[in-house]
């Protein structure tokens, strides 16, 4: 395997990191999970997408440049390394796209990327229900066949973004008679603004509202907001979750980006011998997870598709990022435990990580059983 960079790719590296040099905001900006902070964001967004920064790796035709997948960890490993700010169009970017891109129609595609490119549109995903878990095919939200689409009842929770985005995506019980529970599902978009809709804000340990519960009453969605074929949804859905445990969601980048920054709180603080042995494993993780990415990007450039594999990215990067801030916060000592800093919030957000896009006890069931052969355990 050759691990350097080609001169194209270099060349690529260098334009992003200019752009970024000459447009990153130099003082940070308010919290997206606040009304003020999701507006800077959007403004950001569409800052992004006027020079096609906003989403590199999709076609020219709707906002993108049309870049393989290891110029997209380039630009990545660049954008954090610049300390831009956190993308409120990921939903939309990093899931609900690739899973239009796999199984889309034309025409959503074309009416449905490019206001999500430039912040126009935010998407927020409505997957979780209060009674499903982390078992996704219980769910019992409802699609009622309708003239011209659907109706739409039931409850989402824990909805990412959904306190001040524009539109959702989900799946729905279509077949309630199916013979088994991943069966007669099926996948739709919707307008959170939609007469039926009610957006009920869940706020954090801070009070901010990183999640919203949705409640739907009858809500129409035409037969256009169908992505691929009814009661196929479960099939649909698989395509995201691979996306979102697999690459896009957390890219080598962000953790390269955070594993300098505690070197660097390191050198400032001074620290003993175990906590230098701790510094020196997250730099080293954040390292090897940056080329087990690369090697799983080469599969993709061989044709080949993230499988079951996407699991095992999923569990190292949710308990490797709880290991590099726990070690943050012991160099910081009493400073970390009682003032609010990057490291503090930081933390707090990284012990969701084991729970979020599929657990991380269902992600080592599915190791087990799809890639290491095992027979299923009891459930």
């Amino acid at each position: 395997m050759d691990l350097d960079f080609t001169p194209d790719q270099e060349a690529f590296r260098a334009e992003a990191r200019a752009w970024l040099d000459a447009h990153v905001p130099a003082v940070p900006l308010p919290s997206l999970e606040t009304a003020e902070g999701f507006a800077a964001h959007r403004v950001w967004e569409a800052q992004l997408a006027a020079d096609r920064w906003s989403v590199v790796s999709w076609p020219e035709e709707y906002g993108g440049r049309g870049v393989d997948i290891v110029r997209w960890l380039v630009f990545e490993e660049e954008y954090y390394a610049a300390g831009a700010p956190g993308r409120v169009g990921q939903n939309g970017i990093n899931l609900l796209a690739p899973t239009l891109f796999d199984h889309g129609t034309h025409e959503q595609r074309a009416r449905v990327l490019p206001p999500m490119a430039t912040g126009e549109v935010v998407w927020a995903q409505a997957w979780s229900e209060p009674e499903a878990g982390s078992d996704l095919a219980s769910l019992t939200s409802r699609a009622v066949r309708t003239g011209g689409g659907w109706l739409l009842s039931g409850q989402k929770t824990w909805s990412s973004r959904a306190a001040f985005a524009d539109r959702a995506f989900g799946l729905f019980r279509s077949e309630q008679n199916a013979p088994k529970p991943h069966q007669g599902l099926t996948y739709l978009m919707f307008d959170l603004r939609a007469p039926g809709v009610t957006v009920r804000p869940i706020g954090r340990l801070d009070g901010r509202p990183a999640f919203a519960e949705l409640f739907l009453d009858e809500v129409f969605v035409p037969d256009e907001d169908v992505i691929g074929e009814p009661g196929q949804g479960w099939r649909v859905a698989m395509s995201t979750a691979g996306n979102e445990r697999g690459l896009t969601l957390r890219s080598p980048g962000r953790f390269l980006a955070a594993a300098d920054r505690l070197l660097n709180l390191w050198r400032a603080q001074g620290s003993s011998q175990a906590a230098r042995d701790q510094v020196a494993d997250a730099v080293i993780g954040a390292r090897a997870y940056q080329l087990f990415t690369y090697a799983n990007a080469s599969r993709f450039l061989d044709g080949e598709s993230i499988g079951p594999e996407s699991s095992i990215n999923k569990v190292f990067w949710s308990e490797y990022d709880i290991a590099l801030h726990e070690t943050a916060l012991e160099l910081l000592g009493e400073e970390g435990e009682l003032t609010d800093t990057d490291w503090s919030e930081g933390y707090v957000f990284s012990l969701a990580g084991p729970i979020y896009a599929g657990t991380n006890e269902i992600q080592r069931d599915i190791i087990a059983e799809r890639l290491l052969g095992l027979p299923k355990g009891r459930r």
